[in-house]
């Protein structure tokens, strides 16, 4: 990574001079005491740039692989540096050159972080056949570790591979990860980590632990070199909701929970405006092509709406590309008992009211482009949980309610997690992860791999 770093860097700063100087050899940045050549000014910023992504922690083996926390670090750090470049270029009143910084910068931030992207498929790949992962000892309650154990197993390019517990009641768990049983003392982990060959210890929650033990455990450990996680009860949390506060020795941990309301609310309804905007002004003669298709192929319009529940309960007419013959509702109670869904919703993957046209544009997403009408006039977002009947609704149970607090999307983590082959439970999840932990970068984030889904076979039917 260090030499992809460097390599990037490189290629960014003798872009950024040829750029702007060509093949002149006597560019300088003049000040008023000294004259340098932008050559090296070149070096000394190559150099600058590259210690600062390792003293600001984007190497960090702990953020390495997962999130988006090493992309806003390279970019964090980037951001910066050319910062401290005008401070000091305005201090000592040195001419810098404009364009040579404002192309080094952008370019240098999309080589440094395509660079990690490809770096992290390809740690990902590994990981996924069993290579550069941590070997991880469990130890807690059985129903704690069980939880921690089977995330740790479905997340595995995040890096974690359980191989032993420590279990410190009665309990049982699934699988065959080897466990012993009774009040963990320093010895017992030791003795299990030499065992298993873990270089990892995660203590669960519900495990009534002394913190003199902890401590200890703690110094054992580092002696050892051997890290240590605690993993507190707290699920489906984002990092950017969570703050680590000292009190009196104690590690606090704050979470918090994002509104969205005022000044968020605003840059979402704007950023929903010109986003659903541009693309309808792109789209617009695709579109009614798409329609006349539709009109062609089957007898009936265009346009399909139906009753929809969004923001707060309130219902709305959401607007599709028909897809389905004009009786696909009455035929909907003949085909219930045929639902290949997930229990809630009705799902066929050869559903035969579906047209052939309908079946084509359903593939690509074609027929929820219409949808953008509904983003412009507030019923709908880009970005949100996925629009239910008022029939799914009246199944909701009080916690399920709250994916109502926001307006349906368009598109969502359900959109770019399996479409419909996810488990009704596990689209309520989904659907409660985004409420509980919106931000516009997620949103982004999502529109991003929207793409990827859409062109994508697994769960479009």
């Amino acid at each position: 990574m260090r030499i992809l770093d460097l390599l990037c860097i490189v290629l960014a700063v003798s872009g950024a001079y040829t750029l702007r100087f060509g093949s002149n050899d006597d560019a300088a940045l003049r000040g008023q005491i000294t004259e340098f050549s932008y050559v090296t000014v070149s070096l000394l910023l190559i150099i600058a740039w590259w210690s600062a992504l390792e003293y600001t922690g984007s190497r960090d083996t702990k953020f390495i692989g997962t999130g988006i926390e090493e992309y806003r670090r390279v970019t964090a750090t980037s951001l910066w540096l050319f910062g401290a470049v005008a401070v000091f270029s305005y201090v000592f009143q040195l001419q810098t050159a404009r364009g040579y910084v404002a192309v080094a910068l952008p370019l240098g931030v999309l080589f440094l972080v395509t660079s990690r992207w490809v770096q992290r498929k390809a740690l990902q790949k590994t990981r996924k056949e069993g290579l550069n992962l941590h070997r991880v000892l469990l130890i807690g309650a059985s129903s704690s570790v069980d939880h921690l154990n089977s995330k740790l197993e479905q997340h595995i390019i995040s890096g974690y591979k359980p191989v032993a517990a420590v279990l410190t009641d009665s309990g049982a768990i699934r699988g065959e990860l080897p466990a012993l049983h009774g009040l963990p003392t320093v010895e017992l982990v030791l003795d299990a980590i030499d065992r298993s060959g873990a270089d990892t210890v995660a203590i669960s929650s519900g495990a009534e632990l002394d913190p003199t033990f902890l401590r200890h455990l703690g110094w054992a450990l580092s002696a050892r070199e051997v890290g240590m996680i605690m993993a507190p009860a707290l699920t489906d949390v984002s990092g950017p909701r969570i703050h680590m506060q000292p009190v009196a020795g104690l590690p606090l941990i704050h979470v918090t929970t994002p509104k969205l309301e005022g000044v968020k609310a605003f840059a979402k309804r704007i950023f929903d405006i010109a986003v659903a905007s541009c693309i309808l002004l792109v789209l617009a003669i695709p579109m009614a092509i798409v329609a006349l298709l539709v009109r062609l192929d089957s007898p009936g319009p265009a346009l399909f709406f139906q009753e929809r529940v969004g923001k707060r309960g309130k219902p709305f007419k959401m607007i599709k590309f028909r897809s389905m013959r004009t009786d696909a509702e009455a035929q909907l109670i003949n085909l219930q008992d045929q639902s290949e869904g997930n229990g809630v919703l009705f799902k066929m993957k050869k559903d035969p009211r579906v047209t052939r046209m309908g079946s084509w544009i359903r593939r690509f997403s074609i027929d929820e482009l219409p949808q953008l009408f509904n983003v412009l006039n507030g019923t709908m977002s880009l970005v949100g949980p996925r629009p239910p009947l008022p029939r799914e609704v009246a199944l909701y149970d009080n916690f399920a309610h709250r994916r109502l607090l926001v307006k349906p999307g368009i598109t969502g983590l359900w959109q770019v997690s399996g479409r419909s082959d996810l488990s009704w439970d596990e689209s309520i999840r989904l659907d409660l992860y985004y409420v509980e932990n919106w931000s516009l970068a997620q949103d982004l984030l999502i529109l991003f791999r929207t793409a990827k889904a859409v062109f994508g076979k697994d769960g479009a039917y």
